[in-house]
């Protein structure tokens, strides 16, 4: 691809959230050499609120799919907000995926799909992915999906 990522989200009609404030002691994003790190987002909501619900009980598996997505408009908000320029983003490296989820729900790694496949359409298909987790686990304020990431930059 040789549009931009920033051309991309525009091409793609893609809606940002507003980026949320920080939950607690620590940062939005760091920048340490070449990589930037964002911490742990959830799915913000155009209103400033997060989608909530826990996954094989009160969300299916489309509708967390929809909460990874949204985790990831997340992210790019924050990157734009705390960072700036989207495209000084030269690949994603690293991704780890948190979804609220019944002890008898074992399809995590479809929920984060929804987060990988946005970031593949941003980023490019092999820029846009990279390594990657995806756990269950109890989260935070009952949100479905959260995510943290680290990227390359130019």
């Amino acid at each position: 691809m040789n549009t931009k990522p920033s051309q991309r989200i525009s091409s793609l009609g893609l809606a940002l959230p507003p980026a949320p404030p920080p939950a607690g002691l620590y940062k939005p994003v760091l920048v340490v050499g070449n990589f930037l790190y964002v911490s742990g987002q959830g799915p913000m909501l155009s209103d400033g609120s997060y989608m909530t619900g826990c996954v094989g009980d009160d969300l299916n598996l489309g509708e967390a799919k929809l909460a990874a997505e949204q985790v990831g408009l997340t992210m790019l908000s924050t990157i734009k907000t705390h960072f700036g320029d989207i495209d000084r983003i030269k690949r994603l490296v690293k991704t780890l995926g948190m979804v609220n989820s019944t002890p008898d729900f074992d399809q995590q790694p479809l929920v984060i799909n929804g987060f990988s496949e946005l970031m593949a359409d941003v980023f490019g298909t092999e820029m846009g992915v990279g390594v990657r987790s995806a756990v269950g686990m109890i989260l935070p304020g009952n949100v479905p999906v959260e995510i943290e990431a680290m990227f390359e930059l130019h």
